[in-house]
């Protein structure tokens, strides 16, 4: 059964009240977002239980306590929240730790551009969820969300699933839109690739299964959003870690931070370096993050981001079912000589600034700008690329009532447009004396500009104290200039393309059953563009019948909280049907044509199950499991003269199932899990299987305070400990150039360990 990664329920904090008795005892109060109090919140100091609220959810601090004073909440029904209690205020507002289904609050409209606002629950992976793997696996912590499945070729090769929406990609991942810090990561024909962001600068990501979530667009398989740490007012810290593992491994990450009550600033520095286990694996990669917000007062504020990638990464690329069997660490025998690679340097830059014109109305509007320059020799050409990016966004949120309740209306909109310039070169790889790639003719030379709009409107509106719908609607308009700098007179393949604007309507329905479970239910349209190689015929002319694939969305679900909230479900069930879909036929080495080829129907059901217990003597147990199983097929697809009408669809498991258990102890922590993917077609005739493999990963750390204003981290990890043997991706319908066998495997990385240490200077 499908599982969704445990969505945390909003807490928030209402006020800590420090009395100014006689005893000048430090208390406060722990509520959720229905006002009701929160037991069973620990308080800890320097990592240290120091109290726990009640049943009325009051907590009381020692008399020999000073503030301000830096605590940690701690409960496991909510994110852990850290907090600092300051002398200059009675009465403290703690900040909420994630938006609820039913909360009322005062929209800001900065948050819209940061979270869906989606009023059914959505998948968010924490920052503690990245840290109970390895600091370099950003993937495998996306992958215990059920319905969501990134097949990883490498660091720098990963392809994104979602409800097996992108799984007939052949390289990279598209069908999903995303952000980071709200600002678009993916580009002008809907490709994007998260391996440019580190882990350890992550403090949330959040996942909008489906064309849900009616402001950031609505591509069929769904969108991310990617949020970067952020220090908590009252904070300054500097923090170092340091990560040795197989295979050459080393990482350093550091990160300086500030916040007070007007200027908060991040800088996060972060190098990787990685030989591999197969031959022509090297990674090496060096990136710099900034964010950093102003508040003028209480109406403006201003904010800036800024985050630059370089890194080197060696292309073993996939191997043949013999070569995977025989030996899984050699590379592609034409990629190994020609030693391939690929070189990007890449930023991404942005703007934003927000207005309250009072406390229910406000305008978040942002600009941005992103760069990529790209260099990849392939055996069988050298592609030298850049691309400009730019555009905006603008969003604003009211609140109003609507039958005597708080409802709230958000409306904006978003341009993005980007230029992109490529050409390929012949590769001489094979006259260089074993010496690798080398440049020789010029083959093609051309630019792209792809220019998208969406606009977009959601209102909220609450029938009842337990009813609430929201109804969004979302308008695209997107066209492409295709223009050839190679060919001239008749050869010359310069095009335009204006696609027909699209309509996407959204509704999400939520009941309240009681405050401890609801149930919900969503129709929302999607779709997505096909790209201006895809487009393109086998002899280079725009296709002018070539569409967008579209589709309706239809979900419903239910959470529920058990025994004192210590267990919590998710239980969604969804229906997917796609029409035009696109098809992207392999004619030559590099290259694909696109075909708007039939219909598919993608149905599943997802669950998810966690408990946490904590003893009298502080041991805690948190087990925890994920599972999806689907039933995802060709409804109506004819290639050629062969029909694959209820054909299961390529590239995707039926089933996917996930867990673990989590020790906690004092200062240390154990973290186990496991995830298990059954066999896949490799073809559309299924006439091929991948193998299902189970692979488990575990991890322990211990952290302490060494003193007031130094904390310490020592973590060490073994991935893969049973060392299995499977394939971390595959590449569907691959097809043997001559004599060779087709090459579908890209083998996953055998027993691996991890160690490192972490410190961290706090003022």
């Amino acid at each position: 059964m499908k599982f969704i990664t445990l969505k945390m329920i909003t807490i928030m904090f209402a006020m800590v009240i420090i009395e100014s008795s006689y005893t000048q005892n430090i208390s406060g109060r722990v509520i959720d977002h229905s006002g009701a109090s929160v037991s069973g919140v620990a308080i800890l100091l320097n990592n240290e239980l120091i109290s726990e609220t009640d049943d009325n959810g009051i907590f009381n601090l020692s008399e020999n306590l000073n503030l301000p004073l830096k605590i940690e909440l701690n409960h496991p029904d909510y994110y852990i929240k850290t907090v600092t209690l300051s002398e200059n205020n009675s009465v403290i507002k703690l900040s909420v730790l994630e938006k609820s289904l039913d909360l009322e609050e005062v929209i800001i409209s900065s948050t819209y551009q940061k979270e869906s606002q989606v009023i059914i629950p959505t998948s968010k992976i924490s920052s503690q969820k990245f840290e109970a793997y390895s600091p370099v696996d950003l993937v495998a912590a996306i992958n215990e969300t059920p319905g969501v499945y990134i097949q990883s070729g490498a660091i720098n090769t990963n392809r994104i699933v979602i409800r097996g929406v992108g799984s007939r990609t052949l390289y990279g991942t598209n069908k999903i839109r995303a952000y980071f810090n709200g600002i678009p990561i993916t580009n002008g024909i809907g490709e994007t690739s998260i391996d440019a962001f580190d882990p350890e600068d992550i403090e949330n990501l959040e996942i909008v299964k489906g064309p849900k979530a009616t402001q950031y667009g609505t591509n069929l398989g769904g969108t991310l959003l990617i949020n970067s740490k952020q220090a908590s007012e009252g904070e300054t810290y500097v923090r170092s870690r340091l990560t040795v593992g197989s295979f050459g491994l080393l990482k350093n990450n550091v990160s300086m931070a500030t916040a007070d009550e007007n200027l908060a600033i991040n800088l996060n520095y972060d190098h990787l370096k990685l030989d591999g286990f197969r031959d022509n694996s090297n990674y090496s990669r060096k990136s710099l993050l900034l964010s950093s917000k102003y508040k003028f007062n209480a109406k403006n504020e201003l904010g800036v981001l800024i985050n630059y990638t370089d890194y080197f990464a060696e292309i073993p690329s996939s191997i043949s079912q013999t070569a995977f069997n025989e030996d899984p660490s050699q590379a592609a025998f034409t990629w190994n000589a020609a030693q391939g690679f690929e070189d990007n340097k890449q930023i991404l830059v942005g703007l934003n600034y927000t207005h309250r014109f009072s406390d229910n109305f406000s305008n978040t509007t942002s600009i941005f700008y992103s760069y990529l320059d790209h260099y990849e020799p392939r055996p069988f050409n050298i592609l030298d690329e850049y691309t400009n990016g730019y555009g905006a966004r603008t969003l604003f949120a009211k609140d109003f009532k609507f039958l005597n309740q708080k409802a709230n209306l958000s409306f904006g909109g978003e341009f993005y447009s980007d230029q992109y310039n490529w050409k390929t070169l012949k590769n001489l790889y094979e006259d260089n004396n074993n010496n690798g790639s080398l440049e020789g003719q010029l083959l093609s030379d051309n630019i792209e500009n792809r220019n998208n709009l969406n606009a977009f409107a959601t209102v909220t509106l609450p029938f009842s104290k337990r009813l609430k719908a929201q109804v969004g609607i979302n308008f695209n308009t997107t066209n492409y200039k295709f223009t050839d700098e190679f060919n001239s007179g008749e050869d010359n393949k310069n095009a335009d393309r204006d696609f027909d604007p699209i309509i996407a309507p959204n509704l999400n329905v939520l009941y309240q059953l009681s405050p401890n479970s609801n149930i919900y239910a969503n129709i929302s349209r999607g779709f997505n563009y096909p790209s201006i190689e895809e487009t393109l015929t086998p002899d280079g002319v725009i296709n002018p019948e070539l569409g967008p694939e579209t589709g309706f969305n239809y979900e419903i679900g239910s959470e529920a909280f058990l025994f004192k909230r210590k267990l919590r479900l998710k239980l969604s069930a969804y229906l997917l049907d796609i029409d035009n879909l696109l098809v992207a036929d392999r004619v030559d080495n590099d290259q694909y044509i696109g075909r708007n080829a039939g219909k598919t129907e993608h149905k599943g059901i997802e669950l998810s199950a966690s408990y946490t217990y904590k003893f009298a003597n502080e041991f805690l147990c948190a087990p925890y499991i994920n599972a999806e199983l689907t039933d995802h097929r060709f409804i109506d697809f004819v290639d050629d003269q062969n029909d694959y009408s209820g054909n299961e669809l390529t590239g995707v498991p039926d089933t996917k199932v996930n867990g673990g258990i989590q020790f906690g102890f004092k200062n240390f922590n154990l973290n186990t899990n496991f995830i298990h993917i059954r066999e896949m077609p490799l073809t559309d005739a299924n006439t091929l299987y991948s193998e299902d493999y189970t692979v488990f990963n575990a991890k322990i750390a211990y952290k302490n305070a060494i003193s007031k204003h130094f904390d310490i981290e020592i973590n060490a990890g073994i991935n893969n400990f049973l060392d299995a043997h499977y394939a971390s991706s595959v590449l569907i319908n691959a097809v043997g150039f001559g004599n060779s066998e087709p090459r579908y495997y890209y083998p996953g990385t055998p027993r691996n360990w991890f160690t490192g240490f972490k410190i961290a200077y706090e003022i």
